[in-house]
């Protein structure tokens, strides 16, 4: 019998916390074969990353308690001298980060990082060493890989940052492959060539796979198994066709319902053909010809490059696109938190694209705007309470005691309890913090708000929450939405209407059924085969599809 690539057995990590020790990591055991994909699934604070560090003995020296057994090819990394462990992280196993900006200096070419993470195994020259790095990027698809080998993290995109770390990973080729979260801050289509390329380099390497994600999804075309973690303890395992097709556990049957579908039956906020009102259904908000440039004249690019769309009373209208596609960017705009720089734009059917500010100012309470980070749209220094009161504050029509009870009804509306007015954003966690930021949009009594990916850094089942929150409120409050996201799955869940932008531009726009069961553009198309499936023989199809349209 062959011996287990990664063989966990007991496996308990308390963290230290002011006098005493949370438990992260309950009594685990699991087992990862050669050449075999595992994937370890759950929600923030489930414990899986815990896992993942644990493989590597990242947890020494940080004041955790690790007990009972962590094998990898043989070593045993709980008790292995400094030495060992060395040769445990870069020639036996490597881990490839959720955040390559943070994992890479930014201060050196990425080629020299990587050269240097194989001196540090292997004892070559610095050319021999520099060679490797070039290798290695070509292996993961960065063009032109000798001269790119040169630049230095800011000048990669997201994707091509994350191969980067991927081919640092593979620099001393490693047995077991560890990916935690490699994909959560991607692009559809940029996840799935990772995924791909992932995939590929399991195969044509030998190399094992522990890939760590909240999405059920992306587990569902790149594992063989999947071990589902909450509070720290494993909850099921299995095959990744049965844990996802018949699972036994109500806790996995919940993830599973929470993942938004592509397919899912779209809500109806509006009567088809409403009136010509605002009050009835009419157009509250339309952008005509809208533009936005950045930079010097000579040097200007168009982040927005003629977009037209409307957004009616009560209605949610979805922007998707990629990064850079300009979707932030009209967003801000709409709101006038930006201001055009061509184009016209109506509200009410008022042109308030060149309106100054003294002008805007009495429609500022009308139009707000939640975002995308809420950890860094709050004041840290500041109580939530008092970051709701402030628009309350600023339009001076209500004494102290009247914001406060204020404060206290919208905590209450978006599901917070009101005796928390006094807490600060880091004692809330990232679900709550979103909370917060919906309560502050609120406090002035909008008729639109523009949500820029509000939900992009949860988990499903508090990404599910938040946006049947936004939909009971806009439900009472008859609000607009604009609901900007790269998650396909998720803007066919919230919208009426969909506009597609790529490159500044809508390339694409209809109601969502239209967009996304009969799409026209092929960027659209492009978009929608990228989306992750949660049938493992499907998503296997879709790998090998685009495998064939992809040159080399």
């Amino acid at each position: 019998m062959s011996e287990h690539l990664v063989e966990v057995s007991g496996l308990t990590v308390d963290f230290p916390v002011a006098d005493s020790f949370v438990r992260a990591v309950d009594g685990l055991d699991f087992t990862l074969e050669p050449g075999q994909a595992l994937g370890i699934v759950g929600e923030s604070g489930s414990g899986k990353s815990t896992v993942a560090f644990g493989l590597l003995g990242l947890h020494r020296g940080t004041g955790a308690r690790v007990h009972g057994s962590v094998r990898v090819a043989g070593v045993d990394v709980v008790d292995a001298d400094d030495t060992e462990l060395r040769r445990v992280r870069g020639e036996l196993a490597a881990m490839v980060f959720q955040d390559p900006l943070s994992a890479l200096d930014p201060y050196h070419p990425v080629g020299d990082q990587i050269a240097e993470v194989y001196r540090v195994h292997r004892k070559v020259t610095r050319r021999a060493a520099r060679a490797r790095a070039v290798e290695v990027l070509d292996r993961v698809g960065i063009p032109d890989a000798a001269r790119r080998a040169r630049s230095r993290p800011h000048e990669f995109s997201g994707g091509m940052r994350q191969r980067a770390l991927i081919a640092m990973a593979l620099a001393c080729e490693p047995r077991l492959l560890i990916a935690d979260e490699p994909t959560t801050a991607l692009d559809v289509t940029v996840q799935a060539q990772i995924l791909d390329l992932l995939h590929e380099l399991r195969a044509d390497t030998g190399a094992g796979l522990l890939l760590v994600t909240h999405d059920l999804g992306v587990v569902a075309g790149s594992v063989d198994q999947v071990l589902v973690m909450k509070d720290g303890r494993a909850v099921e395992r299995g095959p990744v066709a049965e844990v996802l097709g018949t699972p036994r556990q109500t806790y996995t049957r919940e993830l599973l319902a929470a993942v938004p579908r592509v397919d899912a039956p779209v809500p109806v906020h509006v009567h088809p053909g409403g009136g010509s009102t605002a009050e009835d259904g009419g157009v509250l908000l339309e952008a005509v010809d809208l533009r936005r440039e950045f930079g010097r004249r000579g040097a200007t690019v168009a982040a927005v490059d003629g977009v037209s769309l409307t957004v009616r009373a009560g209605e949610t209208l979805g922007v998707v696109g990629e990064s850079g596609s300009g979707k932030t960017t009209l967003g801000r705009m709409l709101v006038r938190l930006l201001d055009p720089t061509g184009g016209q734009l109506r509200y009410r059917g008022r042109d308030i694209g060149t309106l100054g500010e003294k002008a805007l100012r009495p429609l500022r309470h009308e139009l707000q705007m939640v975002f995308q980070d809420p950890a860094s749209s709050l004041n840290p220094r500041r109580s939530i309470g008092e970051s709701i009161a402030d628009p309350l504050r600023a339009a001076g029509e209500l004494d102290d005691r009247r914001i406060r009870t204020r404060v206290g009804e919208l905590l209450e509306r978006v599901g917070l309890d009101p005796d928390w007015y006094h807490r600060y954003p880091h004692e809330f966690s990232g679900g709550q913090r979103q909370r917060v930021g919906i309560a502050r949009a609120l406090a002035p009594e909008p008729r639109l708000i523009v949500c820029d990916e509000p939900v992009s850094a949860l988990d499903v089942t508090t990404q599910a929450q938040v946006v049947e929150l936004l939909g009971q409120l806009q439900r009472d409050l008859g609000l607009s939405l604009v609901f900007i996201a790269h998650d396909l799955a998720v803007v066919r869940q919230v919208s009426d209407r969909v506009a597609v932008m790529r490159s500044g531009a809508v390339v694409e726009h209809g109601t969502a059924d239209e967009v996304y069961d009969s799409p026209q553009h092929p960027y659209t198309k492009g978009l929608l085969s990228a989306v992750p499936v949660l049938d493992p023989t499907e998503a296997a199809a879709r790998r090998d599809g685009r495998r064939a349209v992809v040159p080399g």
